[in-house]
């Protein structure tokens, strides 16, 4: 597995964890790096991951709320929630990250970590995001 789709997947466990345990940011992301043995740029990248999206989660919860207005943040499935936290702040803070790179990724982990209607959901609701901030705007 690449280096950055297993930091990926870790972030996400990690975020999972947080969201829904409340456990300490840095010693979690530790211990499922370690656990995966991922290495250290790995674990770099899915610590940048989860710090960047949880300094920015009301502004991506925002955005969800808006691209997915029948579904309340607080209700989604917490692995749906964080897989789309993580694509969005992807797709706004990683410039180095192609946009269709965030969009597969995303979508995969909801393949691998969600239900069977997971894909699908988190692939609109990016789609949607990207039809209203072309790349142009993304990428400045």
């Amino acid at each position: 597995m690449k280096i950055r789709r297993q930091a990926r997947a870790v972030a996400l466990q990690a975020l999972y964890e947080i969201d829904s345990a409340g456990h300490p940011a840095a010693q979690v992301v530790q211990y499922l790096a370690e656990d995966d043995k991922l290495p250290e740029e790995g674990a770099a990248f899915a610590s940048a991951l989860v710090t960047g999206v949880l300094a920015c989660c009301a502004q991506l919860d925002a955005i969800i709320r808006k691209h997915a207005p029948e579904w309340p943040v607080d209700q989604l499935a917490v692995v749906d929630r964080n897989i789309l936290r993580m694509a969005l702040y992807e797709l706004q803070h990683n410039p180095d990250v192609p946009i269709k790179v965030a969009v597969n990724e995303a979508v995969e982990l909801a393949k691998t970590f969600g239900s069977d209607t997971a894909p699908r959901f988190v692939n609109g609701v990016l789609g949607a995001f990207l039809l209203e901030h072309p790349a142009r705007e993304l990428r400045k």
